[in-house]
């Protein structure tokens, strides 16, 4: 059974910082691009940040550049986003999710070419 677990959200104050990570179980990471999405308005989700199966190619929401950085640590099979200087707007349910079908080298931006969802992780940031 494939599973993908999140964990690491929590309440934080605005410039504050939180790690949060995505476990995968039945499931080889290597073999997949990854990414990190959110609600938006207007979209059911956002691409917040991936990173692609070969190379580790990343790609980040301009809304978040140069505050949050994904990463991979293929022995632990986990991922992870790392979330610097947050701010309210940040606040969200952060879903980790798996893509096969897509390249190798590319990691897609739109949520239904992914293939397995997390349950999700809530993130609050104060003011």
């Amino acid at each position: 059974q494939v599973q993908l677990v999140e964990s690491g959200g929590g309440l934080v104050q605005v410039g504050g910082s939180l790690r949060l990570s995505c476990a995968a179980s039945g499931l080889t990471i290597s073999l997949y691009g990854m990414g990190w999405f959110r609600p938006a308005p207007g979209k059911e989700r956002e691409l917040v940040a991936a990173i692609s199966r070969i190379g580790a190619k990343t790609s980040y929401a301009d809304s978040v550049k140069g505050r949050f950085t994904i990463s991979r640590d293929n022995a632990k099979n986990t991922v992870y986003l790392q979330m610097n200087t947050l701010k309210p707007e940040d606040t969200a349910v952060y879903y980790c999710a798996a893509e096969f079908s897509g390249s190798y080298y590319f990691t897609a931006q739109d949520p239904s070419e992914y293939e397995y969802w997390g349950q999700g992780t809530q993130v609050t940031v104060s003011s």
